[in-house]
């Protein structure tokens, strides 16, 4: 007699997997500037992503644990993925096979079919042409992806300068100042209250009893205080020269994810602001929003000046009520855009006649009412003086700061800058 044993399905171990939490863990390797590969230059910004190197990437997230359950984690799969060679297991394989195929469902990655190499339609009489390399199969980051790695950043940036959420308004006694949880606060100029009509309504009831006409006195009412948000064009000055990823240090990709998260706090915070994207290196070029988590370290130079004039460009366009430009940098300026469209460039010390020229448009940003804050992820003595000397020149702020606590400085700053209270 035939015997069927049946036990309970547990589902695969890929499905156990919290997605969000893998593409949070891929988020260097999506993101990556090009610290890790071994030419630099314009063909960096290519955006495509090799499969095997998110095979790799994947295996490494599952090898530092947490990201599969304990009762998804058998002995014999923990010590399977543990070994040097786990991708040649076809259990692994299959495992990393099945995240990348969720990835690709969840539209978080979309992959490239490589291109197709035919043979030659001749061959020599003696023999046959050697066959060129299979090209690798490719893939692309996803805007859903770039949009949920600013979300995470944002939310992390937000949880280590001590706050969840935006947009706090507190209900207030308008004859007191003591807010709903019982604090007291005097009210200043420049505070925005919207008046509570239920509460007031409430309070007025309450006390007179439900009548018609409504008698409302003074203490009685109840608001909404608000503060004033004013509205601010920002252009963020992305240095993106080879610097950037020297020195065994990875600081464009940091800098990346700040940039993603400044761009999602105020799409979702303060939809009257705008910010544009401005990379400079050898030259200087506008680069849009949407496509910041693709681009690469560019090539070798630091042309300040370039930046800056694509910066005034884009925000006199723009009629706010403050206008700044948040430059992010690690070099001093060694390059200039001649007139005749030649490129200067001297990487040896401060140059005289570079410094000149950058500073000089310094000085137009200044008599246009354009703000310079200066994130400065290097402390470089020659570059250190010329900072201060921007900030001095535009009464802006310079941050030393590194690609550790980058986000927490620019966020606090725009922040901060964005509330204003007239005493």
């Amino acid at each position: 007699m035939k015997v069927i044993k049946y036990g309970k399905y547990t589902g695969e171990p890929a499905d156990a997997v919290d997605l969000d939490e893998l593409v949070k863990r891929l988020g260097d390797f999506l993101l990556q500037s090009g610290f890790e590969s071994q030419y630099y230059g314009l063909s960096e910004f290519d955006a495509s992503r090799s499969m095997e190197a998110l095979r790799d990437a994947i295996l490494r997230a599952l090898q530092e644990g947490d990201l599969l359950p304990e009762d998804q984690m058998s002995e014999e799969l923990r010590k399977m993925l543990q070994d040097p060679g786990a991708l040649n297991n076809q259990e692994v394989r299959d495992l990393v096979e099945k995240l990348m195929e969720r990835l690709s469902q969840e539209g978080f990655i979309n992959p490239q079919q490589p291109p197709q190499v035919t043979p030659p339609p001749q061959t020599s009489a003696r023999g046959q042409i050697g066959q060129p390399r299979e090209p690798e199969a490719r893939f692309e980051i996803t805007d859903k992806a770039i949009d949920f790695l600013g979300f995470k950043t944002l939310q992390d940036l937000l949880g280590s300068l001590g706050r969840s959420s935006f947009g706090r308004h507190d209900t207030r006694d308008l004859s007191t100042g003591v807010e709903s949880g019982g604090v007291s606060r005097s009210y200043e100029f420049g505070d925005v209250l919207n008046l509570d009509i239920s509460a007031t309504l409430s309070n007025a009831i309450r006390r007179e009893g439900a009548k018609v006409p409504i008698d409302m006195q003074y203490r009685d009412l109840m608001v909404h205080q608000c503060e004033y948000q004013s509205s601010c064009a920002t252009v963020v000055l992305l240095d993106c020269s080879h610097s950037m990823i020297l020195y065994g240090e990875d600081r464009f990709t940091p800098a990346k994810r700040v940039a993603m998260a400044l761009s999602h706090l105020i799409r979702t915070q303060y939809p009257g602001d705008t910010l544009s994207l401005v990379l400079f290196h050898d030259s200087a070029e506008e680069v849009p929003l949407g496509e910041l988590a693709r681009v690469q370290v560019g090539p070798y130079y630091t042309n300040t000046r370039e930046g800056l004039r694509m910066a005034q460009r884009i925000l006199l366009r723009q009629r706010k009520d403050m206008r700044q430009i948040v430059m992010i940098t690690d070099g001093k300026p060694s390059a200039l855009t001649l007139e005749d469209g030649r490129i200067y460039k001297n990487a040896f010390g401060l140059d005289p006649f570079v410094v000149g020229e950058t500073l000089e448009e310094v000085n137009k940003c200044k008599r246009a009412g354009i703000m310079i804050n200066t994130f400065m992820l290097a402390t470089d003595y020659s570059l250190v003086q010329f900072v201060q000397k921007i900030t001095q020149m535009c009464k802006g702020k310079a941050y030393f700061t590194t690609p550790y606590n980058l986000g927490q400085y620019l966020l606090m700053d725009y922040m901060q800058r964005k509330t204003k209270t007239i005493h």
